[in-house]
């Protein structure tokens, strides 16, 4: 596609299946978007894709035409109709792999969990080479790809066969931020705009705190990990940061739990009296993220601090005490090159922190960055994680979490990295969807985890007005919450 943001027309055909074949398109043209049609009829432009199951559905047929080109027609016959998704996208996938030079690492495998795919196939017996060949096959996943999720399976495994399925962990959401980086896609909101807000919100937060914690207490449940997001939790003043941490250390029985995290975040945010606050109340994780040292990249995403300010941060960290500090970094940055990036990393190694997390840039439509369109995908990202992968390895960091997001530049990935015996367990919960995750505060979502992995999610409003407003009203889903804990005392004491 030649121009940013162009409507490509897609035409389904004796199907519905749209989520994977837009998900398949936008392994090739992440930033673009997309019209559904089901008749030629619907067809506008010179752009466009058909993917068509004939009646009797044996026979599957994927027609595309991009910029004006020929026109490119492969058709393929199966014997389950269950495999016609699956083998149309291969279709597309391969017409769009020659007509494009665009090879994806991680192939037709668009959901977020690699690991947890690996994970299945080794519990079920089979080798690497299995292992491998099976997702090889299905995928066409790299062997550079396969072989990074098969290691980060290999450190993961060990903490997934201790997850504890009974107990919960809680999510306190801190949606703030001094600025919006122009990257991000979460819901954050500025303290310019959130000030006044403030007061109420740290109520209601407390509160709900209250009201889950009496759940938990009812219920007779474990905590097993407590993660402060965001947002940038720091953003809060020290007084406000020290509420909220006392309403968890009073609601909850912390004395037990295996890791307390705080996502201190923005170096621009950080005090020697907020991390006294953190640590003075019982968390034992944090994160300083400068996703660069470049302190012009770190201009052009909107962030106001220098490198040294992270540096600085990092070091008063260390000298209160914190023993379990990770640091996030981003590839693909725009205007970053390969070299400032491999300083960047090289600088962080040299400092020495528990973990480190190298995310992939992602272009989501709710980013500022999604306006460029194609322009912020053309970086060298990939050289910042081909370089990143060995470096960390050969000192000691060893990937431990992956997950994958839609509209990643060069469809890479975002892989957790530490030192043994540092890997955080709330990462893993969270990708591995094998616990109960309560979360509290606005935009935080409660995943409710019942009887055979089956999962019902709880979403908080995604505004501090709305969640302030509407607070009694949202409490009243709590209900369900007390009766999944209870459905999990019953199933663990029976």
């Amino acid at each position: 596609m030649t121009t940013d943001n162009t409507k490509m027309p897609i035409i389904l055909i004796g199907n519905s299946f749209k989520y994977e074949i837009e998900a398949t398109m936008k392994l090739f043209f992440s930033t673009a978007h997309y019209t559904f049609g089901s008749s030629r009829d619907d067809i506008t432009g010179d752009e466009y894709v058909i993917a068509e199951v004939s009646g009797d559905e044996r026979t599957i047929t994927a027609e595309v035409k991009l910029d004006g080109e020929e026109t490119v027609t492969r058709s393929a016959t199966t014997d389950e109709p269950s495999e016609n998704e699956h083998e149309l996208c291969r279709l597309i996938f391969h017409i769009l792999c020659e007509k494009t030079g665009i090879r994806p690492p991680w192939g037709l495998m668009t959901g977020i969990r690699p690991v947890k795919k690996v994970i299945e196939l080794m519990e079920h017996g089979l080798s690497r080479e299995e292992v491998f060949k099976r997702l090889s096959d299905r995928y066409e996943v790299t062997e550079k790809k396969l072989q990074l999720a098969y290691d980060t399976a290999i450190n993961q495994l060990p903490i997934v066969e201790k997850i504890d399925s009974s107990a919960v962990s809680l999510y306190v959401s801190i949606p703030f931020c001094p600025t919006r980086c122009s990257y991000c896609s979460f819901v954050s909101h500025s303290m310019d705009s959130a000030m006044k807000l403030m007061p109420e919100y740290v109520s209601a937060l407390c509160r709900e705190l209250e009201i889950l914690g009496n759940i938990v207490k009812d219920t007779d449940t474990k905590v097993d990990t407590i993660y402060f997001g965001g947002g940038t939790p720091t953003s809060l003043s020290a007084q406000d940061l020290k509420t909220i941490m006392e309403a968890v250390d009073k609601n909850f029985d912390i004395a037990s739990i295996r890791e307390y995290s705080v996502e201190a975040g923005r170096p621009d945010t950080i005090t020697e009296e907020k991390l006294r606050v953190i640590k003075e109340l019982g968390a034992d994780r944090i994160s300083v993220n400068p996703q660069t040292l470049n302190d012009e990249v770190l201009k052009v995403i909107g962030r106001r601090h220098s490198g040294e300010d992270f540096i600085r941060a990092f070091e008063l960290a260390r000298k209160i005490g914190f023993g379990n500090i990770n640091t996030d970094l981003i590839a693909g940055l725009p205007t970053e090159s390969a070299d400032s990036f491999r300083k960047t990393l090289d600088r962080i190694i040299e400092l020495d922190p528990e973990s480190i997390t190298v995310h992939t840039l992602t272009i989501k439509r709710s980013a500022t960055l999604f306006a460029g369109g194609n322009e912020n995908c053309s970086n060298p990202a990939a050289k910042m994680v081909d370089y990143s992968i060995p470096v960390l390895m050969s000192h000691g960091y060893l990937p431990y979490y992956m997950y994958r997001q839609k509209n990643t530049v060069d469809n890479l990935e975002n892989v957790g990295y530490s030192k043994k015996g540092f890997e955080s367990y709330y990462n893993i919960f969270i990708m591995d969807e094998t616990q109960t995750i309560l979360g509290a505060g606005c935009a935080a979502s409660t995943k409710l985890l019942y009887e055979n992995n089956r999962i019902e999610r709880i979403h908080n409003y995604k505004f501090p007005y709305e969640y302030i407003r509407s607070f009694d009203k949202l409490m009243e889903k709590k209900k369900e919450v007390a009766e999944c804990l209870k459905k999990i005392k019953f199933l663990r004491l029976r």
